[in-house]
């Protein structure tokens, strides 16, 4: 196999010219978390893969969770045992593949009266909940009276609290997460790209999928692109892709809707994170995630334009409503939330329930065309969803050479490279950042530990390439060297790219984008040569990207 190029968007052009010339294995449609999933667990079989993604890749459900990769405690509720066991086997595989990136913390469940969990059930639970998802040592669950809880938390209120339950979670960032995974796809051959629209499946006599019909976002060039099995990954357009193939069935998705709201750390300063009763019935989640706390989720049914999912004022009335309650002293209103992100859960349709009773598990639909479909599922079992494709795709397509394929080995495969090995060793580099960038006059630990769990060692690359900018603030250097960083190393190719996806800095740091936002924009112009009609329609992007996250609507958009 000849050598894989660069996961750079400079590479862009001859990749599309692979997309048109050559015949894959497989070609996957969608670039989230799950397609990346898959085109993983494909390429390192020694399959010849293709990825194609509309818009940029995680733009959807991959960069809208709560980012969690988390057991799945609520669905002992329902029973979902073997989920609850996947689950927990997963989440320790995923850290141990990227552990800067997928971070053990220790989440706090207060009991209060009346509320979901008492005292009895939350021990039996988490103690059940251990059992499936393997924990163990320090990370098995502590249950705590009244006063512990409250040395652990003491924003919770006094005169509600019976105690509490202490158990394992692992926060991620989810689109991080899909791009290193999709990195690591093209490392192993996969031809990867975003920004190319399906429009159409091209038939034939045997009206099996003979090519897809797509277009080049970037350029308007239109594309063939042919393959002997054809996987949708499409997340929430799953069935807009099956419509497309003509092989839609009763079996349908049902999408339910989720927002988180951030503040700054100082307005909602927990010391850890926490899973607390809201008034419905239901639970969502605090986490403080270095300069923020972030809170989420909601849960409800959408019928709306999935293209653009905003936040509404019930939304936020909702999520408030829950956090002052569960913390009196805090008095937040709409106008303390710094940003917010709303996506859609991609459920599968079960009559009579509500979205927080329809279950998580993925499913797979095969059509007669060929066109394999997989939808639902969660983040944390995005590995074992690409297993089940792949192997449906062995499966159903007889006629493929499989003799020379080697077995699923992604449980070993680093997603970064060069790796890290623990949660010791991200610690002991991310006190290296920080001596280094107090050399070059950072003083603020944030900046060290931001670097760290967003590129992992690859840091050293952003650290050694800022010093090649000179006459600029040492912040200055260093965003500009993500740029070039995120333009060489992960198909990098527009504002929102960068500062959402990338970066996480609409979610994370919102007030620094108007700060960065003319530098970037200059390099991008001098990288990629943008024309004027091209700067102003991202300058128009990130403006209207920057107004959904800051603002509460009446009403979603039909």
């Amino acid at each position: 196999m000849k050598k894989p190029l660069e996961f750079s968007f400079l590479n862009r052009p001859v990749l599309i010219e692979q997309l048109q010339t050559e015949t894959f294995d497989v070609a996957i449609i969608g670039g989230g978390i799950t397609g990346a999933g898959i085109a993983l667990d494909a390429a390192t079989r020694g399959l010849k893969v293709c990825l194609i993604e509309k818009l940029d890749f995680a733009s959807g459900t991959s960069n809208k969770s709560t980012k969690l990769i988390h057991g799945g405690l609520r669905y002992l509720k329902q029973f979902e045992i073997g989920l609850v066991r996947e689950s927990g086997t997963e989440r320790a595989i995923v850290h141990k593949l990227a552990p800067h990136l997928v971070v053990p913390v220790k989440m706090l469940l207060p009991l209060v009266e009346g509320g979901t969990y008492g005292k009895i059930m939350t021990s039996l639970g988490l103690k059940l909940y251990d059992f499936l998802a393997n924990v163990n040592g320090d990370d098995k669950r502590l249950m705590l009276d009244k006063n512990e809880t409250l040395v652990k938390e003491a924003l919770l209120d006094k005169n509600t609290i019976l105690g509490g339950g202490l158990y394992a979670e692992y926060r991620t960032d989810d689109a991080r997460l899909t791009t290193e995974i999709l990195k690591k796809a093209a490392s192993f051959g996969a031809t990867i790209v975003n920004y190319c629209v399906l429009e159409s499946f091209n038939y034939n006599a045997n009206s099996k999928i003979n090519y897809l019909n797509c277009t080049d976002k970037i350029t308007g060039t239109n594309l063939k692109i042919k393959a002997v099995n054809y996987v949708s990954a499409a997340g929430p357009w799953v069935d807009q892709i099956r419509a497309k193939d003509q092989s839609m069935s009763p079996k349908h998705l049902h999408l339910s809707k989720g927002v988180h709201i951030v503040f700054p750390f100082e307005k909602l300063p927990i010391k850890q994170s926490l899973y607390f009763d809201v008034s419905d019935g239901r639970m969502i989640f605090a986490i403080p995630r270095g300069r923020i706390t972030y809170v989420g989720t909601t849960d409800t049914n959408y019928y709306s334009n999935i293209d653009r999912v905003v936040a509404t004022k019930d939304d936020a009335k909702y999520l408030l409503q829950g956090i002052n309650k569960a913390f009196p002293a805090v008095n937040l209103s709409i106008n303390d939330i710094e940003s917010n992100w709303a996506g859609l859960r991609p459920l599968i349709y079960e009559e009579d329930k509500d979205p927080s009773e329809l279950s998580r598990k993925d499913e797979l639909f095969i059509s007669k065309s060929g066109l394999i479909s997989i939808a639902g599922g969660k983040l944390t079992g995005y590995r074992r969803m690409a297993h089940r494709a792949i192997e449906a795709v062995l499966k159903t397509n007889k006629t493929m050479v499989q003799e020379n394929l080697e077995p699923s080995k992604t449980e070993n495969i680093p997603l970064v490279t060069p790796s890290l090995k623990n949660t010791l060793d991200v610690e002991k580099y991310q006190k290296q950042l920080e001596t280094t960038l107090i050399e070059l006059g950072v003083s603020n630990n944030y900046y060290a530990w931001y670097l760290c769990s967003t590129y992992g060692k690859n840091a050293d690359i952003i650290i050694r390439e800022s010093s090649n900018f000179s006459n600029q603030d040492v912040l200055e250097r260093l965003i500009r060297a993500e740029l070039l960083y995120c333009l060489h190393h992960e198909m990098t190719g527009s504002l929102s790219d960068f500062f959402v996806r990338r970066t996480g800095r609409l979610y994370f740091d919102i007030k620094s984008i108007n700060t960065y936002m003319p530098l970037i924009l200059n390099d991008f112009i001098n990288y990629l040569n943008w024309d004027t009609a091209r700067v102003n329609s991202e300058k128009d992007n990130m403006a209207l990207l920057i107004k959904d996250a800051t603002t509460f609507y009446a009403e979603e958009f039909k």
